[in-house]
C-alpha cells in the first residue's frame, strides 16, 4: 500500500515535533548538530514547512547518552535485541513498493497492515532494523506510517531474482517484540538493454550457404520479467535477417541468418545495427555495431565431439578444477584448421565462475561454486578457425551438493543366456554397499517395472534377479536391464548397473513367406534358365532353426510337367524358367513351393506361384479373306454404277498374338488407279472413293498391307483384283437414293446436263450391244459359250472371256446375289455352277461370232 502525507498529518507532525526529535536522538543518535541538521532537513522535506522545534529535555537526555554510559547502554541494548529475536516468533507481514519511488512515500502503515496499537509504537518504542540498515525506511511511531527516505533500486537489492523480497524487523520493547515483515520491491522499466560488446565483428566466408546462422553476443537489462529484453531487430540489409533463439536458462539471443550468399569481391564488407528492446511500456533499447568480414574460402567448419555436454562438480571443488575438455576438429589443415575456443552468451555470472582455455578447450573453475544460489549452469562454447567459420556446442554444469558416496553394486553370479519358455529362471546374484553412513548410507534397489523379471531380496543387502514368467526369444531376444540403486542422501545419489540377458532360442516358429501367393510375369520367348522371380520366407527362430530350404511341390495337374518348366534355389528362392516359354501354348500356370527349416523337428510351410506369359509380337497376322495360296486369283465386281462408298469386299485376317500385338490395321499400298479405293484402316472394308466413269480401266489390282500394333509390327500382304461391270439387271441392282450434298443443290443445272449426257450415251450403248446380241445370236454354233442363271434380264456379255485370258474362266460361272438398298450393300459370290450348262437366254441362244473378234476385239475363237 503506498501513499503520502496529506497537508493535515504535516501539520500533526509539526505541532509533536519533540516526539520526533526524540525519536530520532533515541534509536538515531546523532553525534553532531551537523546530524541535527541533517534529520531537520529530512524531516522538513518529508512534512514541508511545518514548524520543528526541539525540546531542551529531550535535547538535553540526548546529549547525556553521548557520555561514557553510551557505549553500555548499546551494549545492553543489542544483547536484549538478540535474545528477543531468537525466542520471538512471529508471522511476517507482507507489504510491496515500487522501485524507485520519491523519498517520503508511504510504504505502509503498522497499525493497519500488522494490527498494532498507535499508543504501543510510540509507548515501546518502536524501531525498524534491516539487515546491514540497507533499506531506507523511517517509522513515524505517531500514526504508524512505514515511509521512504531515499528511492529503492532493485536491481541493487536483489540482482535477477524475481520476485524481490526483502525483510526487516520491527522492534518494540517492554516486553521485547520482534515483528518479522518482508518488503516486496517491484520492478520497473527502469534499464535499457546494453551490449557488453559495442562492435561485434563476423568474419564469414563467402561461400556460406543461404541460411547459414551466425551467433550473435546478446544484451543484457538489469530488469526482470516483462521489462527484460525481448526482441532483437537488425537494420535493413538484402543478405541477413534476425532470428531469436532461447538458452537453457531461459535468455533470449540473437542469430543472424544469411537470405542472400555474399560475394568477396562485390562486398567485403557490411555494417549492420543489431537492436535489443525489452518489453517495457514504453520499451526501452540498446544498439551495437555489428561489423560482417567476408573472406574467402574455407569449406569446413569446426565440429564438437558432441553438441550437448554434460557435467557434474561437487559444489566443494577447489578452484582451478579441469571441469571438461570441449574439443573440436577441424579437417581443413594449416591456419585453417588452427581452432581457438570462446564462450557466446555468457552471462556476467558465468565469465566470474568458469574460464575457458583458448587453444586446448578446458573448461576449468575460477570461482566458488553454491549449490544454493545455482545449481546448473549452461554454457555455449564456439570453436572458430582462423578462417572464421565456428561450431557450437553446450555444456551443462550440473552442481552437486555434498553426499560424495555413491552405492555400489557387486555381481556375484551372472547366468546369461537364458532359455525361453522356462519361468522363473535364476538371471543375477548382486549385493550392493554405500561407504556412507547414516541417513546416506540407506538404499533403495529397483529395476524397470515393464520387464518380464523381478527382483527379490535376500539377505541383508543381497538381491538376485530371476524371470517373472516364460521368456520368447521371438518377441525379444536380448533384455538390457538397469539396476538402480538409489541412497537416501540430500541429494540423492544413484548408481546404475547395466546388463544384458540374452534368450536362447527354440525350435517353435514354422517359416512364414512373405506372402501367400506369388504373381510372377514372364515374356515369352524367353532364354532358358531365365531368372523369372525370388520367393522369401522368414523363420522367427535363429541359427540352424531359421535355416529354410525351398523345394518344388509336387502338382497335381498330370498334364503339366512343372520340372521341365521351372526350377527353384534350394538356399535363396530365385525361381527360373528353364526353357523357352510360349503364350500361344501356354498363357498361365500355378504350382506350390515349400520352405523348410532345419529344426528338430524340422517345420515348413508352403505358398502359391501363378505365373502368368506375356505375349510377345512373335506372330504376322494371317489373311483369311481372300486367300492368298488359291490356284485362281480371287477376283472382286464391282458394277460401274456404284456410288462412292460402295463396299467392293472385306478383307479378314487375325493374328494369333494378343492384346495389341493382336490389334490390326489396314493400308492400301497400291492401287492401278490411285484415288479409286479407299481401304477402312480397323476393319478392312474396301470401298470406292468416287463414282466410276468410262476412262477406268476395267480391271484394277489392289495391294494391301495388313499390319498388327506390335513392337515392332508385323505385317502381311494381300493383292485384290477387281472388274468394273456393266449392266446389273435393273431389278435386282438398283441404284441407292444416295442423300445430295447440300453443295451440290448449288449446280442443279450442272447435275441435269451430266444425266442428259448419260443418258443418250446409254440408249446409243444399248443399241450397240443389241446390235451385237443379235449378231452373235445368228452366228452361234454347236461351241457353247457357257452361262449363268441370272434374274430376268442378259447378264453382260462382255464379262465372259471365253478365251480363258480374261479376269473370269471360261469353265466357271458364279451365281451372283445382288439385293435392294443402297449402293454401299455387300455382296458375295454364293457357289460355283456346273461349267457345262449351256446358257439360258429367255427366246434367245448366244452363238459364238467368228467376226465379233474382229470387229471388238472382246473374243477369241475357241473350238
Amino acid at each position: 500500500m503506498l501513499r503520502t502525507h496529506s497537508p493535515r498529518e504535516h501539520g500533526k507532525l509539526g505541532r509533536n515535533s519533540k516526539s520526533w526529535r526524540c525519536y530520532l536522538e533515541t534509536f538515531y543518535p546523532l553525534d553532531s548538530e551537523d546530524s541535527v541538521d541533517k534529520s531537520r532537513d529530512i524531516f522538513t522535506e518529508l512534512h514541508g514547512e511545518a514548524e520543528v522545534t526541539l525540546s531542551e529535555a529531550c535535547r538535553k537526555g540526548t546529549m547525556e547518552n553521548r557520555g561514557g554510559n553510551y557505549l553500555q547502554t548499546r551494549q545492553v541494548l543489542l544483547l536484549f535485541v538478540l535474545l528477543g529475536m531468537s525466542q520471538t516468533h512471529a508471522e511476517p507481514g507482507r507489504l510491496s513498493v515500487v522501485e524507485e519511488t520519491l523519498s517520503g512515500a508511504l510504504v505502509g502503515n503498522l497499525v493497519k497492515d500488522l494490527g498494532l496499537e498507535v499508543v504501543e509504537l510510540s509507548s515501546r518504542g518502536a524501531q525498524v532494523v534491516s539487515k546491514d540498515n540497507k533499506l531506507p525506511l523511517l517509522l513515524n511511531v505517531n500514526t504508524g506510517d512505514l515511509l521512504l527516505s531515499e528511492p529503492l533500486d532493485r536491481e541493487e537489492l536483489c540482482g535477477s531474482t524475481e520476485p524481490c523480497v526483502v525483510h526487516f524487523q520491527v522492534l518494540m520493547k517492554n516486553p521485547l517484540q520482534i515483528l518479522q515483515v518482508e518488503l516486496q520491491v517491484r520492478d520497473i522499466n527502469d534499464n535499457s538493454p546494453i551490449f557488453l560488446e559495442k562492435e561485434m565483428v563476423l568474419e564469414i566466408p563467402e561461400n556460406s550457404p543461404v541460411g547459414s546462422v551466425f551467433l550473435l553476443e546478446s544484451a543484457t537489462d538489469l530488469d526482470v520479467g516483462p521489462n527484460a529484453v525481448k526482441n532483437y531487430i537488425i537494420s535493413q540489409s538484402s543478405h541477413f535477417h534476425i532470428a531469436m533463439r532461447v538458452n537453457p536458462d531461459g535468455r533470449k539471443y540473437p542469430e543472424l541468418v544469411l537470405d542472400k550468399a555474399l560475394d568477396y569481391e562485390e562486398q567485403p564488407q557490411l555494417s549492420l545495427i543489431l537492436t535489443a528492446l525489452d518489453g517495457g511500456t514504453p520499451p526501452r533499447s540498446g544498439t551495437a555495431l555489428v561489423r560482417v568480414e567476408v573472406i574467402d574460402i574455407n569449406d569446413n567448419s569446426p565440429e564438437f565431439e558432441h553438441m550437448f555436454y554434460e557435467v557434474k562438480i561437487p559444489e566443494n571443488s577447489i578452484l582451478g578444477s579441469l571441469v571438461i575438455t570441449a574439443s573440436a576438429r577441424d579437417l581443413d589443415s594449416g591456419i585453417n584448421g588452427e581452432l581457438s575456443y570462446a564462450f557466446i552468451h555468457a552471462s556476467e555470472d558465468i565469465r566470474k565462475t568458469f574460464s575457458i582455455n583458448k587453444s586446448s578447450g578446458e573448461i576449468r573453475l575460477i570461482g566458488y561454486l553454491d549449490f544454493e544460489t545455482t545449481e546448473s549452469y549452461s554454457i555455449i562454447i564456439k570453436a572458430t578457425d582462423r578462417g572464421g567459420l565456428f561450431g557450437k556446442s553446450t555444456v551443462r554444469i550440473q552442481v552437486m551438493d555434498v553426499n560424495d558416496n555413491s552405492p555400489e553394486i557387486a555381481v556375484s553370479s551372472f547366468i546369461s543366456p537364458t532359455p525361453e519358455n522356462t519361468p522363473e529362471t535364476l538371471v543375477m546374484i548382486f549385493s550392493i554397499q554405500d561407504k556412507d553412513s547414516g541417513e546416506n548410507s540407506r538404499m533403495i534397489c529397483s529395476i524397470p517395472e515393464d520387464l518380464p523379471f523381478v527382483l527379490k531380496s535376500s539377505i541383508e543387502n543381497y538381491y538376485h534377479l530371476e524371470t517373472e514368467g516364460a521368456l520368447d526369444r521371438e518377441s525379444r531376444a536380448e533384455y538390457n536391464i538397469t539396476i538402480t540403486v538409489t541412497d537416501m542422501g540430500t541429494p540423492r545419489l544413484t548408481t546404475q548397473h547395466t546388463i544384458t540377458v540374452q534368450v536362447s532360442d527354440v525350435n517353435d516358429n514354422a517359416p512364414a513367406f512373405t506372402q501367400t501367393s506369388y504373381t510372377l510375369f514372364v515374356q515369352e520367348n524367353n532364354s532358358p534358365a531365365l531368372h523369372i522371380g525370388t520367393i522369401s520366407a522368414t523363420d522367427s527362430d535363429s541359427g540352424s532353426n531359421a535355416h529354410i530350404i525351398y523345394s518344388l511341390l509336387p502338382t497335381p495337374d498330370p498334364q503339366l510337367a512343372l520340372n521341365s518348366l521351372i526350377s527353384i534355389n534350394a538356399d535363396n528362392g530365385q525361381l527360373f524358367a528353364l526353357r523357352a516359354l510360349d503364350y500361344e501354348a501356354l498363357q498361365t500356370f500355378e504350382f506350390h513351393v515349400g520352405a523348410t527349416d532345419q529344426g528338430s523337428p524340422a517345420l515348413s510351410s508352403q505358398a502359391l506361384v501363378r505365373v502368368l506369359v506375356l505375349d510377345a509380337n512373335d506372330n504376322a497376322p494371317f489373311v483369311l479373306y481372300p486367300l492368298q495360296n488359291a490356284s485362281a486369283p480371287c477376283t472382286e465386281l464391282l458394277p460401274r454404277a456404284a456410288e462412292p462408298g460402295y463396299l467392293v469386299t472385306k478383307v479378314v485376317a487375325v493374328d494369333r498374338d494378343s492384346g495389341q500385338n493382336a490389334w490390326l490395321s489396314f493400308q492400301l499400298l497400291k492401287a492401278t488407279e490411285p484415288g479409286l479405293f479407299n481401304v477402312w484402316a480397323h476393319n478392312g472394308e474396301v470401298r470406292t472413293s468416287r463414282l466410276l466413269s468410262e476412262r477406268d480401266a476395267p480391271k484394277h489390282r489392289l495391294l494391301l498391307l495388313v499390319k498388327d500394333n506390335g513392337d515392332p509390327p508385323r505385317s502381311a500382304s494381300v493383292t485384290l483384283h477387281v472388274l468394273l461391270v456393266d449392266g446389273f439387271s435393273q431389278p435386282y441392282l438398283p441404284l441407292p437414293e444416295v442423300a445430295r450434298d447440300p453443295a451440290q443443290d448449288e449446280d442443279v443445272l450442272t447435275l441435269y446436263l451430266v444425266i442428259a449426257l448419260a443418258s443418250v450415251s446409254s440408249i446409243f450403248l444399248l443399241s450397240v450391244l443389241l446390235f451385237v446380241g443379235v449378231r452373235l445370236c445368228r452366228r452361234a454354233r454347236a461351241a457353247s459359250l457357257g452361262g449363268c442363271s441370272v434374274p430376268e434380264g442378259h447378264f453382260p456379255g462382255h464379262l465372259v472371256d471365253v478365251s480363258g485370258t480374261g479376269t473370269l474362266s471360261q469353265s466357271y460361272q458364279y451365281e451372283v446375289c445382288l439385293t435392294g438398298g443402297t449402293g454401299t450393300n455387300e455382296f458375295k459370290f454364293l457357289k460355283p455352277i456346273s461349267p457345262n450348262l449351256p446358257p439360258q437366254f429367255p427366246g434367245k441362244e448366244m452363238e459364238k461370232s467368228p467376226t465379233l473378234h474382229n470387229s471388238f476385239g472382246l473374243f477369241s475363237d475357241h473350238n
